[in-house]
């Protein structure tokens, strides 16, 4: 554990970048942020359906934290949001699910609410609604750019949420 500490400590930049982009999916040269998206449904989905709202809970928190981490390292060498940060997309997206991860554990008849999550994530960050524009605009600095895709998240969970009520 310390090795790797003393690792990342040596190697902020590089290991904020590869943490910051998902492996380098942020430079996808089209639609990075919805790549992101997309690529972060496979770990969700094992989350989900081993372990529920419980381990969904946790991925959000750690994915916050790492978000939170190399965002803030990455803003030091570039522009504010810039797109290839795409670390941000996955905190959203994991939070999309947060309202009906117990109904995806250990449940495969309901694999199409990855794609209405999906689909009402990108839908809100694209959008941009508030309280989603306010983080997005006002608050130039790591926090904004990680919140503003929770926010975006929190509605695609309540959306996702409400399509399970009318089905």
């Amino acid at each position: 554990m310390i090795k790797h500490i003393i690792y990342f400590l040596k190697n902020k930049k590089k290991v904020s970048f590869l943490l910051g982009t998902l492996c380098y999916v942020g430079y996808f040269p089209v639609a990075p942020g919805t790549i992101g998206s997309l690529v972060s449904l496979p770990i969700i989905f094992g989350v989900c359906y081993y372990f529920g709202t419980f381990g969904l809970i946790i991925l959000i928190f750690l994915s916050f934290i790492l978000a939170m981490v190399s965002t803030k390292e990455i803003l030091l060498y570039t522009t504010h949001d810039p797109s290839f940060i795409v670390i941000d997309e996955f905190v959203g997206q994991s939070v999309t699910f947060l309202f009906v991860s117990n109904l995806l554990k250990n449940n495969m008849n309901v694999w199409w609410l990855y794609i209405v999550g999906f689909f009402l994530f990108r839908l809100f960050d694209v959008r941009k609604p508030f309280p989603v524009n306010y983080a997005d605009k006002k608050m130039n600095n790591a926090f904004g750019v990680v919140l503003d895709d929770v926010f975006a998240g929190l509605y695609a969970a309540i959306g996702t949420y409400i399509v399970v009520l009318f089905l």
